[in-house]
């Protein structure tokens, strides 16, 4: 009979997001089973126990990654500008431990079941992996045939998205086509017990979140059934994001910076101005686009310029908030972890507690990730990766 592994990490600061202090963390199986002043490993035989002496550490939760092109994307520049599958490793150096994935522009020759057979890879790799059906289309793809059918029935379907407003490459769907989407992805959400929330790509049209909206204001939807995201893309969307997110929920992209920086706004700033601004901390959120295209097209609507989204860039603005914008870490922390976690109704993730599920980061106070550990599984130890993706070499 094989023993039961245990995993105790030994005196981590602890930022649950809120900072409880200076404590000993066990872990059992996939779950958190004890937080203590002191647990004493030598109680713990005949278990087979992983001791993780984690003084002068901070243990934080594993962070949430809402937005990730984990089975590639884009195109914009033709077949030869197609991005990669996203690699079990970009994650885990990263810090992040759960994610999302969704299709964007090209929702012709990529499809959601793509995205689905990625995320249960994902899954079956030692990660916890959601998705969105649909994509930057209208009408949009499916995975049945019909989006509260994919989120009723399919465990994997959180919402739908990502899909396109005021850009140059949406559908430019009408109030009413916005209004049924979203009407699909509640109820789907409802029978399904998700979050059924729609994820929006936001463009650089001006007045960016009038869609939205017109969508709330001539409907019986709220303003939190709506996810968008890309609102640091400029100065102008950002401004409106201000007032948008006493109302709603304000997502930050934090990869395609410094890549655009002559007009984005910084992540790490953003979440300061909006603060700043009045938005609460619970209404603003922080992805990476990560294997997403980042396109940067002329004033002809020719692409001049292409970049790929990285996953980790989500733990440099999240750090950078800390030691640039000199934001406490536990309101950074809540916008890749308790915040996510509450939106999408991620039960068990987000937060380091007794009962949630054990992913949890252990950072140097310079914000070098040293042990990643996720759903009970040490994936990262001494700044050395311990496991790669099936086919990572």
């Amino acid at each position: 009979m094989e023993s039961i592994k245990l995993v105790l990490i030994s005196q981590a600061e602890i930022f649950a997001p809120e900072n409880i202090g200076v404590k000993d963390i066990l872990i059992s199986g996939e779950t958190i089973v004890a937080i203590a002043d002191k647990i004493d490993a030598t109680t713990l035989k005949p278990f087979d126990v992983i001791v993780i002496d984690a003084k002068g550490k901070r243990a934080i939760p594993g962070l949430i990654d809402a937005h990730v092109h984990i089975a590639g994307a884009g195109g914009e520049g033709g077949p030869s500008t197609r991005t990669p599958e996203m690699q079990l490793s970009q994650m885990i150096v990263g810090g992040i431990t759960s994610i999302v994935g969704c299709l964007g522009t090209d929702g012709i020759t990529r499809r959601p079941d793509s995205v689905l057979m990625k995320v249960k890879s994902l899954k079956a790799e030692g990660v916890s992996a959601w998705m969105y059906t649909g994509s930057y289309q209208v009408p949009t793809p499916t995975i049945t045939g019909a989006i509260d059918r994919d989120l009723a029935l399919v465990d994997e379907v959180i919402g739908v998205g990502e899909i396109a407003l005021s850009d140059h490459r949406s559908s430019v769907p009408t109030t009413n086509e916005i209004i049924r989407i979203a009407e699909q992805a509640r109820v789907g959400g409802m029978l399904g017990g998700k979050a059924g929330i729609v994820n929006i790509h936001m463009g650089d049209a001006k007045n960016p979140f009038n869609p939205i909206v017109e969508a709330v204001k001539n409907s019986e939807l709220k303003y939190k059934q709506f996810f968008p995201t890309h609102c640091n893309r400029n100065d102008y969307i950002f401004e409106d994001a201000k007032t948008y997110g006493k109302e709603g929920y304000v997502d930050i992209t934090a990869s395609s910076y410094p890549y655009f920086a002559e007009y984005e706004v910084k992540p790490s700033t953003s979440i300061k101005e909006l603060l700043n601004a009045g938005v609460p901390i619970e209404h603003i959120t922080m992805t990476s686009d990560g294997n997403g295209s980042l396109p940067h097209f002329d004033d002809n609507g020719e692409l001049v310029r292409l970049e790929m989204g990285q996953p980790k860039s989500i733990f440099t603005e999240m750090s950078e908030a800390v030691t640039i914008d000199k934001l406490p870490l536990e309101v950074a922390l809540k916008t890749v972890t308790s915040n996510v976690a509450k939106i999408l109704k991620l039960r068990n993730k987000g937060n380091i507690r007794v009962g949630a599920d054990a992913d949890i980061v252990l950072i140097e106070r310079n914000f070098t990730i040293t042990e990643v550990i996720s759903r009970g599984r040490v994936m990262l130890s001494n700044k050395k990766l311990l496991v790669k993706g099936t086919y990572e070499y």
